[in-house]
């Protein structure tokens, strides 16, 4: 299984951040299961890649051009692929995992998990995406979705496609076990 890990390019404050991250690493590492990511260094994305790689995984990293070119891409992956810009990465990270996995971030992190959990409700992939809770970081988001579903934004097949869990482990043990609902345009279709 390559799990697809959605990261902060800072560590964020307080600890509890880099700590969580850390921790997703090594399990990655100790389970097998090969880590996805954006490539770079710094941050939640250098600490869990640097776990991962501790713990005897497998790490493929997918950066673009601009970003390799400050010097921001870790030297010490399994794999390194480089790439246009940042198109052609979320595509290539989308091509490489079986799922998708969101840490604390910001607006990068916010917009790679939601174009993926919006493939998987337009049935451009069958992949379960999922936010790794952390301190309630999203909590306020989770709101947002029950907001959307009761505005009649999103129906709630849709809103519960999309995992919430402070553990990491019950995140892969949900995702191995996913299956999406039938697609978005189903329910427009009528």
């Amino acid at each position: 299984m390559r799990i697809c890990v959605f990261c902060g390019s800072r560590a964020g404050e307080p600890e509890v951040f880099a700590e969580a991250a850390r921790r997703v690493g090594k399990l990655l590492g100790e389970q097998g299961i090969d880590l996805v990511y954006g490539g770079g260094h710094v941050g939640l994305m250098g600490i869990v890649a640097d776990a991962t790689l501790q713990h005897g995984g497998k790490v493929y990293g997918v950066i673009p051009e601009a970003l390799a070119q400050k010097e921001l891409a870790h030297a010490g992956l399994t794999e390194l692929f480089t790439v246009r810009d940042m198109h052609a990465r979320k595509l290539k990270m989308a091509d490489l995992a079986d799922a998708f996995v969101a840490l604390p971030g910001g607006a990068g992190t916010m917009e790679e998990i939601f174009e993926q959990w919006t493939w998987l409700q337009l049935s451009i992939h069958d992949k379960p995406c999922g936010f790794l809770e952390v301190a309630g970081y999203y909590a306020p988001l989770q709101q947002m979705i029950g907001n959307m579903v009761t505005h009649g934004f999103l129906s709630r097949d849709h809103a519960d496609m999309v995992m919430f869990s402070d553990s990491f482990e019950a995140l892969i043990d949900r995702f191995r076990s996913f299956k999406a609902p039938k697609p978005k345009w189903e329910d427009l279709a009528g």
